[in-house]
């Protein structure tokens, strides 16, 4: 046992496939290296207790918001069997919280990766994956173990829910750069809207999730031949749907339009949308780094730039 362990994380995004993926349409995510969680152990002989922006306290009276991360501890401290076992553990995070970063997530994977570091034992990817998930079903209920796959990730990752959820190979030329409204995604809110819309306007509204579907299909060609043309086209097309979907904001609306003033290619939500976070494609690092200030300047209450693969 160590008397320091370490484990880490970061961000994702979605960068196109929101919505469709709730119908059987594919998704893909993009791993945000950039943006950081980190869960640090301290070995103790008795006391157990946990520090983050959310909570400061003993383990065992940690608020209900946290309720996930103490499962997971409890599930992670009986399979070393060591339930006793005092420990301080300080949770970081860059990640803002319900802005579809996949904050909880994120935790989940850096206080697994911690305590496996802690006890000096191996950890297998699928292992990771499928420990981080108690957290996640605690928090909500049925995840669909993309935002845990891809906080663990070093590619992209294609998402078809209940089939297929692996890396996809990126090759691309070109930046992207995420802005966040400040204002709290509305998930329920939003999946709740569509499936109104496709209740109430049927084939119109499939149409829609089923172009998402082709258009996500279209990215994954496109990261994969750096095909910045394609990956723009698709992108744009997506925030025309989801808009059609009801899914977006004024909020969000106000930031897309100042990013295409100032030199994006292409802009639109990420995650269920009604509030969180936008992303913009650039296709050189000045330019990128002109829309973070513009965004900045127009109301993003964060923003971060994030090169693809192949750096322009």
């Amino acid at each position: 046992m160590k008397n320091l362990a370490t484990g880490t994380s970061h961000a994702k995004i979605i960068l196109i496939g929101e919505h469709g993926v709730v119908y059987g349409q594919p998704a893909i995510a993009l791993p945000i290296s950039t943006i950081q969680m980190q869960a640090v152990i301290h070995q103790r002989d008795t006391a157990q207790t946990v520090k983050s922006r959310y909570f400061n306290g003993d383990f065992h009276t940690m608020s209900a918001n946290l309720g996930g991360i103490q499962s997971l501890i409890k599930t992670l401290l009986a399979r070393f069997e060591a339930p006793d076992q005092g420990f301080d553990i300080h949770i970081t995070s860059d990640i803002p919280s319900e802005r579809g970063m996949g904050s909880s997530a994120a935790a989940a994977v850096a206080v697994t990766r911690a305590f496996y570091d802690f006890f000096e034992q191996p950890l297998s990817h699928q292992t990771l994956l499928k420990t981080a998930n108690v957290a996640e079903s605690y928090t909500h209920g049925q995840p669909s173990g993309l935002d845990v796959a891809t906080a663990s990730a070093k590619s992209p990752v294609w998402f078809i829910k209940g089939r297929e959820n692996y890396p996809i190979p990126v090759n691309l030329h070109g930046y992207l750069v995420i802005a966040d409204t400040g204002i709290k995604s509305q998930t329920k809110v939003a999946v709740t809207t569509v499936r109104n819309l496709l209740m109430v306007e049927g084939a119109t509204i499939q149409q829609r999730i089923d172009h998402l579907g082709v258009l996500t299909r279209q990215t994954r060609d496109a990261l994969a031949n750096d095909d910045l043309t394609g990956l723009v086209s698709a992108l744009n097309g997506a925030q025309d749907d989801l808009r059609s979907l009801g899914v977006s904001h004024p909020a969000l609306e106000q930031l897309l339009a100042v990013a295409r003033q100032n030199g994006a290619l292409a802009a639109k939500l990420t995650g269920s949308g009604q509030g969180g976070c936008m992303i913009a494609i650039a296709p050189e690092a000045e330019i990128a780094n002109t829309l973070s200030q513009k965004l900045s300047a127009a109301g993003a209450t964060a923003t971060w730039v994030e090169p693809f693969a192949v750096e322009a």
